[in-house]
């Protein structure tokens, strides 16, 4: 089915969409208060979820897959290195990691392939698939990202249907469950634990049927893991199918309504939808003569009542597209306004992590573009009005603003570099980008960037920044999702201007 063209390598496809990208404002006075939330463990109370101090967070990530594939290690490490792509990652806003998996990678001795170590990931050398998952976590937490550990698949020939199969029971499915919440417990980088990956049919929601009740397997599962670790949370997707209603492989969320998931452990709970675009499959509502204005009913029915009557949080773990027809840039726009801005919302919001970070997701492409390296910035824009603040740096048992955590900046004055790329001129405009580096020792809070054009060129559009504009003169700074940086760290920021012919200028960085 067309799920499945999304986890092999395949063509990639390379979007070229004309369209007019929304604005990245000025950081609201509701998100730059909540720029500190994070720490800890995480718990729900309704519709949201809180930190360890009971502070709103909200999940604005990414997925970066290859754990769950033959490869055994997320894919893009035979050219970059994993810090390098992680630092990037939170660079650009994102503040949450979903990292698909198979069962495979619990199996002693599984070991990684396709792994660059020259002059790369030369600390990865000879470590078990496992041991690499340990290293990722470690970065990410260390560069204040937090992690969502996807079950994709039981074994890496494929997604099921079914929490289990012939070779992977559900003893085996629980029982690595178990083991990964504990070999994570007490490191709060690891938040939660997405249980299965896109139960689909023959899957039933509330049936009673214990071979195909995904509700009821859920319970037995997400217990288990809070047994392990009652800290984390329980993410629960769900299904194809539901009373003769069929939608998104794990997109149906409709049985909660009748058949909530109960768990042992109060708090713990947040559903997962996963929606996608005509890229991956037709669905009837793209058709539909009111399209796009019908779509919130559409995810109204599906999904997004559970977050409207305050039932539980949403996460809409999975949402992608190659961006090549006009219907799925219309779908993306409006999914994104459905999501609910963090400048109008803060975290009382959809929650949300992309598909993908990989530019090798054959029928959605990804964020990066086919060099692995270069962002796609167009998609990436998309995305801007949802990004959230980050969290701080750490993870372990300590209090994440512990002076002795391994994600301490240390001291030294703040200070930035930055660079500005043309990266198209078409005479009448052009689009550009600039890159902020973190040069200091220290840890970044806030940066600004000025440059002065020779002619009479304009800025029609910024993303990832706000900015004021005095004759030639254009400053821009941060976001309110990018400003942190971490010592080595980066930031883009992309715009664009007319007309073009304006040459590359020097530009000046100052940080907080």
């Amino acid at each position: 089915m067309f799920r499945s063209l999304r986890r092999t390598l395949g063509a990639l496809c390379a979007a070229a969409a004309v369209l007019v990208l929304p604005l990245a404002g000025g950081a609201p006075s509701a998100a730059a208060a909540e720029a500190a939330a994070g720490a800890g463990y995480w718990h729900t109370n309704g519709r949201q979820i809180l930190d360890a101090n009971n502070q709103s967070v909200r999940i604005a990530g990414i997925n970066w897959f290859g754990f769950e594939t033959a490869n055994h290690v997320p894919h893009g490490l035979w050219s970059r290195d994993y810090k390098s792509m992680i630092d990037q990652i939170r660079s650009l806003g994102y503040n949450t990691l979903r990292i698909p998996y198979s069962d495979d990678i619990l199996k002693p001795g599984t070991m990684p392939d396709s792994l660059n170590f020259d002059g790369k990931n030369t600390d990865l050398r000879g470590l078990t698939s496992l041991q690499v998952l340990d290293k990722i976590v470690a970065h990410a937490g260390q560069s204040g990202l937090k992690v969502i550990l996807d079950r994709h698949r039981p074994d890496a020939a494929g997604q099921s249907a079914l929490w289990y199969t012939s070779a992977v029971p559900e003893t085996t499915w629980i029982t690595n469950l178990k083991a990964l919440a504990t070999r994570y417990k007490g490191d709060s980088t690891v938040v939660g634990i997405d249980l299965h990956n896109e139960p689909h049919d023959p899957a039933c929601w509330g049936c009673g049927d214990t071979a195909r009740d995904w509700r009821l397997a859920a319970e037995r599962a997400g217990n288990a893991v809070l047994s392990a670790n009652p800290d984390l949370l329980v993410l629960v997707e769900g299904v194809q199918s539901y009373n003769g209603v069929s939608g998104w492989w794990g997109g149906n969320l409709m049985g909660v309504a009748d058949h909530p998931v109960r768990l042992d452990v109060p708090n713990r709970l947040v559903y997962s939808a996963h929606d996608y675009a005509t890229s991956v499959a037709q669905q009837s509502w793209f058709s539909d003569p009111n399209f796009p204005d019908n779509m919130p009913g559409v995810w109204d029915r599906y999904w997004g009542y559970i977050f409207k009557q305050n039932i539980a949080p949403v996460w809409v773990g999975e949402f992608g597209t190659t961006l090549q027809s006009t219907v799925d840039q219309r779908w993306l726009a409006a999914l994104v306004t459905y999501l609910r801005s963090t400048s109008t919302h803060g975290n009382d919001s959809f929650h949300w992590t992309f598909w993908s970070w990989n530019p090798n997701s054959g029928d959605t492409g990804g964020i990066l573009k086919d060099d692995w390296q270069t962002v796609d910035t167009v998609k990436d824009g998309y995305l801007a009005s949802i990004k959230a603040p980050g969290f701080p740096p750490g993870g372990g048992s300590g209090d994440p603003g512990d002076p002795g955590d391994p994600g301490d900046p240390g001291g030294g004055t703040p200070a930035c570099t930055a660079v500005y790329t043309v990266s198209s001129d078409w005479g009448g405009g052009f689009n550009a980008e600039v890159k902020v580096t973190n040069s200091g020792a220290t840890a970044l809070k806030s940066w600004k960037v000025s440059w002065t054009w020779s002619g009479s060129q304009k800025v029609t559009t910024m993303w990832n920044a706000s900015y004021t504009q005095s004759g030639a003169t254009v400053t821009a700074t941060n976001a309110a999702h990018n400003g942190a940086l971490a010592a080595g760290a980066s930031a883009t920021l992309g715009f664009g201007g007319a007309p073009g012919g304006g040459g590359v200028p020097s530009v000046s960085c100052t940080a907080t």
